[in-house]
């Protein structure tokens, strides 16, 4: 096992571009080594999200069908969203299970806080099993309804080979709750 590295100093930090949403942010690091370099990341915003894989009392999961702009399609994955200021992670699980797809959950188990791609992004996603739910719609802010898709528990892994469901952090919370409820 490797001795543990001492993290680069930050020599500064500038904000090369940005737009409504991000911002990217230039670091000039120097390594215990003395080597140099510049990364570029995301700069970070302090907001953290959540995504809920939602168990019905039948057996069944509880995805949504939504438009993504990255990939230019629809996809298949589980409700998510960001975590308002003030709220706790349950908290916006279970206002994301309202507004995506109009059950609330009695149980909320977290299962495991993710990053995607740690080397450009700091924002933290925290993956929980819902059970026990019940019917409860809030407002989203999504533009246009969500398709709601019932999937056999007993049928999970079809999943994997479904075009649709390709998002990793769907896929790893899918693998979490089989291994959970297992």
């Amino acid at each position: 096992m490797a001795a543990e590295s001492k993290k680069p100093t930050i020599l500064a930090t500038e904000v090369v571009a940005q737009s409504r949403l991000f911002k990217i942010e230039s670091l000039d690091l120097r390594f215990s080594n003395g080597e140099t370099r510049t990364y570029e990341r995301m700069k970070p915003s302090g907001r953290h999200a959540v995504m809920v894989v939602p168990v019905t009392a039948e057996g069944d999961l509880l995805l949504v069908r939504e438009y993504s702009a990255g990939t230019d399609r629809y996809e298949l994955g589980f409700p998510k969203g960001l975590i308002d200021h003030g709220e706790a992670a349950e908290q916006a699980a279970n206002r994301e299970m309202k507004e995506e797809i109009g059950f609330g959950a009695r149980t909320l188990v977290p299962m495991k806080e993710v990053v995607l791609a740690p080397s450009y992004f700091s924002s933290r996603m925290t993956l929980f099993l819902a059970q026990d739910l019940y019917p409860e719609w809030l407002e989203g802010d999504e533009p246009e309804p969500l398709e709601i898709v019932r999937w056999p528990l007993a049928q999970a892994e079809e999943l994997l080979s479904h075009l649709d469901f390709a998002e990793a952090r769907s896929i790893t919370a899918l693998f979490l709750a089989l291994k959970y409820l297992s």
